[in-house]
Order: C-alpha cells, then sequence, then structure tokens
C-alpha cells in the first residue's frame, strides 16, 4: 500500500513542474508517424528525386507537356516530318584549315569521316541524334589554302570553289547508318569482330544530289567532273590547278569504290586488331555479296 501511495506522490510532483497541457505542446510518441521523402522536382522527375538540381534538359521541342506547335497547326509544310530528316553537324574551312595547321590532319593523305572524328572535330551520333556525316560551311573560305583530297557529305558551291582553287580535291558521299557507324568508331567496330559492311546507295531523295557533278557527288560522270570543275572556275574567277602535274596527284586521285567504307579495306574483310592480321572471305557466295 505504501509503495502505490509513494508512487502516486511522485507522478503528483512531475504534474507540479510540467507545463499545462495545450494542443501547443502536444505531439506523438517517437516513431509513431513517418514522413514522406519529398523528392526532388525537376523538368524530368525522378522516381528518386535525383534530379532536382541537375542540369537535364527536355529533348528540342518539348513545351512542358502540352501538344508542340508544329501539332497544333499541321498546315505548315516546314513541320512536315522533321523528326525523320537527316542531320549533318557542321564543320568551316577555318576550323580544318586550324586543324591541319596544327597537326591534327595531315593533309598529305585522303581525309574522310573517319579523319575527322579522329580528331574531336565533330561529334557524330548516327544513331541518336539522326546524323549521317557533315556538313562543310564557307567560312573561313577566302583563307583556305591547303591541298587536300577530303570527303564529305555535304558542301555547298563556294566551299567547293574554295577547295579546288587551292589545288585540291573534294567529293559528296552518302553512308547508311551501319557504315555510318563503322566509319565513326572504326576500333570499337573492328573490335567486335564484325566483317566490314557493304555500303548502301543513296535513297531515292538524295539521288539527285549524289549523282549531280555540279555537287562532286561520287555517283557523277567522272567525264562531266572536269567540265564543272572548269565551269565553277571561270564563274568565281580563278584558274584551276592542273593536278595531272602535281606531284601528289596519286593522292589527290584515290576514291573509294561506291560500296566502300574505309580506305584501303574491302568490304567484307574482318580486322582482327589483337592479333595484326586481316581475314578476307574464300567463299564465292560473300565475294559476290560483297563486290561492287
Amino acid at each position: 500500500m505504501s509503495a502505490s501511495k509513494s508512487t502516486i506522490d511522485r507522478a503528483l510532483n512531475i504534474l507540479k513542474t510540467l507545463p499545462r497541457v495545450g494542443l501547443n505542446n502536444l505531439s506523438p510518441n517517437p516513431g509513431a508517424r513517418i514522413c514522406n521523402k519529398r523528392k526532388g522536382r525537376s523538368v524530368r522527375q525522378s522516381s528518386v528525386g535525383k534530379t532536382g538540381n541537375r542540369g537535364i534538359l527536355p529533348r528540342l521541342g518539348h513545351e512542358g507537356g502540352q501538344t508542340p506547335f508544329y501539332q497544333i497547326i499541321p498546315k505548315e509544310p516546314y513541320y512536315q516530318g522533321h523528326h525523320l530528316r537527316r542531320q549533318y553537324p557542321r564543320i568551316s574551312l577555318l576550323y580544318l584549315q586550324r586543324l591541319i595547321d596544327k597537326g591534327f590532319i595531315n593533309p598529305d593523305e585522303p581525309i574522310d569521316l573517319t579523319t575527322i572524328c579522329n580528331c574531336r572535330a565533330v561529334n557524330v551520333d548516327p544513331h541518336k541524334e539522326k546524323h549521317y556525316g557533315v556538313h562543310l560551311t564557307d567560312e573561313g573560305m577566302d583563307a583556305f589554302i591547303a591541298r587536300v583530297n577530303i570527303e564529305v557529305q555535304w558542301a555547298t558551291e563556294p566551299v567547293i570553289a574554295a577547295i579546288e582553287r587551292a589545288g585540291g580535291v573534294i567529293s559528296t558521299a552518302y553512308y547508311d547508318p551501319v557504315s555510318l557507324h563503322a566509319l565513326v568508331e572504326p576500333i570499337r567496330f573492328f573490335q567486335s569482330g564484325s566483317p566490314i559492311p557493304r555500303r548502301m546507295l543513296p535513297p531515292q531523295d538524295c539521288a539527285v544530289y549524289y549523282t549531280d557533278p555540279n555537287t562532286r557527288g561520287y555517283l557523277a560522270d567522272p567525264g562531266k567532273l572536269q567540265m564543272a570543275r572548269l565551269e565553277l572556275s571561270q564563274k568565281y574567277g580563278y584558274q584551276l590547278p592542273n593536278i595531272e602535274n602535281d606531284p601528289e596527284i596519286k593522292m589527290l586521285k584515290m576514291r573509294k569504290d561506291p560500296r566502300q567504307v574505309f580506305f584501303g579495306l574491302e568490304p567484307g574483310w574482318i580486322v582482327n586488331m589483337k592479333d595484326k592480321v586481316i581475314l578476307k572471305p574464300i567463299s564465292k557466295k560473300l565475294e559476290e555479296y560483297y563486290k561492287s
């Protein structure tokens, strides 16, 4: 009886020192309530909230979830099939001349997309960005003096005139996505052990451009190329250099076969990077398939 009385007295003494019970001092027991984690808020919300303070931006043309402008007004012809258009990252003649002067590109050897990508001059992504090569622009055309044999995927008339005025040769060539992937990352492609693909012919909407001698298409008639070079020199007022007397005529006349991807390597060959050997097909069916 005495023990219970002492306990009651002790509780009463504690209550005398405590503040009066009110709404301002009521709280749940520790661990009774679990607060939900406030996840990050950003343009692209993550399931764990890890993109709230990062610079992750939406894709180009995203309008916050509402119907895009090109779908609201479909009568605009410019937006028809915009997501299927081929993209060509740009590189200027001024930047190309700078790369040659600094030794990143050797002008004594043919220049193609592999040479441009190896020196990190431009980023070509054929899968995610729908890139189909590079577009050589005319910025710095008056300062371009290098004599080169270059192959690009898109070039305008002033660019062609600037290169041929310096005694060089230019050609425009089409590569399908499979061939372009091998051309952009040759080391990774060779390490995969896959045979060099056969380059496909351009689609119908590109056939006119790549068969035109005025654009130096790789499928143009060779007999009409010299006439087109002469007409362009007369139009821009410069004397066309005679490459027949050039000591580097062998390099300037090097051209790829329409089915060829790499210089010096034929379609169907397998490059073994580990043993440093080249495996060639011996089956007649494969030779018939990979031949031009």
